[in-house]
């Protein structure tokens, strides 16, 4: 089952997964803080919210996937990763120095060596080259992974009505010169019978 396509419902199901109350996750979800009881025992009864909740347990159970955590980590190193801190510098010279506590080894992509020898035969140098992985794709996959930016468009809806009560026609035409006078309302006039 893909992720759900409702983002506030897959963005609760899945910290409730992760161990958020059912009110935390309606909250982070971007749910009213008003209605959080109920907006969250409702949704915990909807299908496709419980098979998705389903689905996140039965993956989690192997150990082939990786956590939301885990991942996040990965991104971490690669977009972190930097050649200075494969780079050491002694008496005879710089050389790499690439181990178990080398920080942001995931970032490596390649490693060659090559041993190149001077005119005479004589004199060898190693040549190591080091490529690593571009960090904007990691950080892109960061940044949705965060939800820093979304795919689909921020629609503002303004549907709010105000209401006048007047008594007397000169307040009712004021009133009415207001509204049409107001850019993008339109409005009209209830008057008593």
């Amino acid at each position: 089952m893909p992720p759900l396509t409702n983002t506030r419902w897959e963005t609760f199901t899945q910290n409730w997964f992760e161990g958020k109350t059912q009110c935390e996750a309606a909250l982070i979800a971007g749910y009213s803080q008003k209605a959080l009881r109920s907006i969250s025992s409702r949704l915990i009864t909807k299908a496709n919210i419980l098979a998705r909740y389903n689905e996140l347990q039965e993956l989690s159970a192997s150990k082939k996937v990786l956590t939301k955590q885990q991942r996040m980590e990965i991104l971490s190193e690669i977009a972190s990763g930097n050649l200075i801190d494969y780079q050491e510098v002694g008496a005879d010279g710089g050389y790499l120095s690439i181990g178990k506590e080398s920080p942001n080894t995931r970032a490596i992509s390649e490693i060659t060596s090559r041993t190149e020898y001077d005119k005479e035969g004589s004199g060898a140098a190693l040549v190591t080259k080091v490529r690593l992985h571009n960090p904007v794709p990691a950080i892109d996959l960061l940044n949705k992974m965060d939800r820093i930016y979304s795919d689909a468009p921020i629609v503002n809806v303004d549907n709010r009505v105000v209401n006048f009560i007047v008594k007397d026609k000169e307040q009712a035409d004021k009133i009415e010169r207001l509204v049409a006078g107001i850019s993008g309302r339109t409005g009209r006039l209830i008057g008593e019978s």
